[in-house]
């Protein structure tokens, strides 16, 4: 085989007669779940449920999620939400909650739990409820 005939061979199998390699991650796999789809989804999730048993009250009302408030110091700390009732909006700040949370164990659901527990304070804040009266039947144990 002479040098040119090689050469071309080489490029068309690529090397030691394989065809040509695919990614690592394959097209099988299912894309990358990142800790903000995750935080969205958590937030999505619970506007959606608290929305189904407070119709009236927050069909109007957008839900946010930025990464730090525009402030950072204040009298009580980092703020982990902020209402805005003339606008109907509540704003999620993904950063605080997610690091300055103190959660006893450090799992998918446990976080989710805390986004979840800033979403009903934040939705009984802008109601004027406390928030283990938005959904009473939710936490009824039989």
């Amino acid at each position: 085989m002479s040098p040119r005939s090689r050469e071309a061979n080489a490029r068309s199998r690529e090397r030691h007669g394989r065809a040509q390699r695919s990614l690592i991650a394959g097209p099988e796999l299912p894309p990358l779940w990142t800790r903000f789809d995750a935080f969205d989804s958590a937030v999505a999730g619970c506007a959606e449920y608290l929305k189904e048993l407070w119709p009236d009250e927050l069909a109007a009302v957008t839900f946010e999620v930025a990464g730090i408030p525009a402030q950072i110091a204040s009298a009580r700390g980092v703020d982990r939400w902020r209402v805005y009732p003339d606008e109907n909006r509540v704003l999620l700040y993904r950063l605080p909650i997610e690091r300055l949370s103190r959660l006893h164990k450090q799992d998918a659901l446990h976080r989710r739990l805390m986004i979840e527990s800033c979403v009903f304070r934040a939705v009984a804040e802008l109601l004027g409820k406390d928030p283990w009266d938005l959904a009473p039947d939710r936490f009824r144990h039989l």
